[in-house]
């Protein structure tokens, strides 16, 4: 008696499914790039040269490297801040 191998499956070539993001994960990417055009709309209308008086000396620069540059020292003075705060306790 013979017995016929048995039915083999067509091969599925197609892509397996992605895992579908979070709405959380939807909204802080949205988020990300909606932060990414404000940033470079802000840079872009900001780039005129102002006068800057420094401590020593008085100069010229963009608009928006004076703006980043206090933007820069905010972040580090509000981290030494907390770091001397958090010591303290």
């Amino acid at each position: 008696m013979s017995t016929s191998p048995p039915a083999q499956k067509p091969a599925d070539d197609s892509k397996p499914e992605r895992e579908r993001r979070s709405p959380v994960e939807m909204f802080r990417t949205g988020g990300l790039i909606a932060l990414a055009v404000l940033v470079t709309l802000f840079a872009v209308l900001n780039s005129e040269e102002v006068k800057v008086e420094w401590i020593i000396g008085t100069g010229h620069a963009p608009l928006i490297v004076v703006i980043v540059i206090s933007l820069l020292v905010g972040i580090v003075l509000t981290y030494s801040a907390e770091r001397l705060r958090s010591k303290r306790r």
